[in-house]
């Protein structure tokens, strides 16, 4: 199968009912062949429902779905050409590694499951496991073997429900960078969700974030965290303190913005000249307790975190979450502080359409 839409997700109009409650009111979302797109939001959202529809676990209300440009909105999931990768790895126990990858293989008939199992253990670096068990496995060489078994069906579409939650942080990091690194050399579209936004950064050509069964943003992952399209976004994607700002001119693609008595010069989103919101990332402010003669702030609480300090600072503004990842002092609380912002951190919120 060759045609131009092989690999292509599309979503026309689709809702999901469950009874009186609406999950999914209307959703129209194209995913293309060869991404990596991540479904993101917190719990209740509708993003696993959004990813059980595509692999058939759940049937839309209305609308259709395509796969493809074949309308499988009502195929079973062994007629969709879908492959999932379970949170939970959902692995045989009693069978090795080297079975499980080739168990959907020699259910489909092929006569040379076993080589293609090999393959499917090379990609993600585990041939030499292949006669031992899942629980002689940590949970990241676990998740890689579950991954490898979705493979080598050869899906058009792959599709991984919060893989790595289960894992602890350093896994985390060490799996998901194995994941997108087979994603991007085999090419195949991906379809991926998760509830941790430093997660869906990493890996995602798209992300696509979602608020009470509907899309909220869409876009990469640049985008969403320079240009957050509302104060949920802002706030989701990355810690960010919403302020209030006046934006006194626009000169071509930028914005002169004030926040109290400074000044700072912004990429801008279709804004115009007026009151505004502003994200302010936690790691943007800057604390500086020998200069406090414009606007400040007082410490209300600090903690420390190993690489960094977290401090929550009582100022004009409003309260303020401030990460310092720069300095090796402590400040004490009721300690009186300066307040300055590192614009790579600051992000105008929404704008005209």
């Amino acid at each position: 199968m060759t045609h131009l839409n092989f690999g292509q997700v599309r979503f026309e109009n689709v809702g999901k009912n469950y009874g009186d409650f609406t999950a999914i009111p209307d959703l129209n979302l194209v995913i293309e062949p060869g991404q990596l797109v991540t479904l993101l939001g917190p719990s209740g959202c509708g993003k696993t429902t959004t990813l059980r529809m595509i692999a058939g676990l759940e049937t839309p209300t209305s609308g259709r779905i395509m796969i493809g440009g074949q309308d499988v909105t009502r195929l079973p999931p062994n007629e969709r050409d879908v492959s999932m990768v379970f949170q939970s790895y959902a692995l045989f126990p009693h069978m090795s590694v080297l079975e499980n990858v080739k168990y959907g293989l020699e259910s489909s008939g092929l006569k040379n499951a076993e080589e293609l199992a090999f393959k499917g253990l090379d990609l993600v670096g585990l041939r030499e496991k292949a006669p031992r068990l899942p629980s002689e496995l940590s949970g990241g060489q676990q998740q890689r073997v579950a991954v490898a078994r979705a493979l080598v069906l050869e899906p058009q579409v792959l599709l991984l429900d919060e893989p790595l939650s289960n894992l602890d942080a350093r896994l985390r990091r060490l799996v998901r960078t194995e994941i997108r690194e087979i994603q991007q050399r085999l090419d195949f579209t991906a379809v991926y969700v998760t509830h941790d936004q430093e997660e869906a950064l990493a890996v995602s050509d798209r992300i696509v974030v979602m608020r009470d069964g509907r899309i909220e943003q869409d876009g990469t992952p640049f985008e969403l965290y320079e240009s957050p399209a509302s104060e949920f976004i802002a706030d989701f994607i990355g810690e960010a303190n919403i302020l209030d700002c006046d934006i006194s001119s626009i000169v071509e693609d930028s914005a002169h913005i004030a926040i109290g008595d400074a000044k700072y010069l912004l990429r801008n989103r279709n804004h115009s000249v007026g009151k505004a919101k502003l994200a302010a990332r936690a790691n943007s402010i800057k604390l500086n307790k020998e200069n406090t003669t414009g606007l400040t702030g007082k410490i209300k609480s600090a903690a420390y975190l190993g690489d960094h300090f977290q401090y929550e600072v009582l100022s004009d503004l409003g309260d303020l979450f401030v990460i310092d990842n720069e300095t090796n002092h402590q400040l004490e609380n009721g300690t009186t502080v300066g307040i300055d912002f590192d614009v790579r951190g600051l992000a105008l919120i929404g704008g005209k359409k």
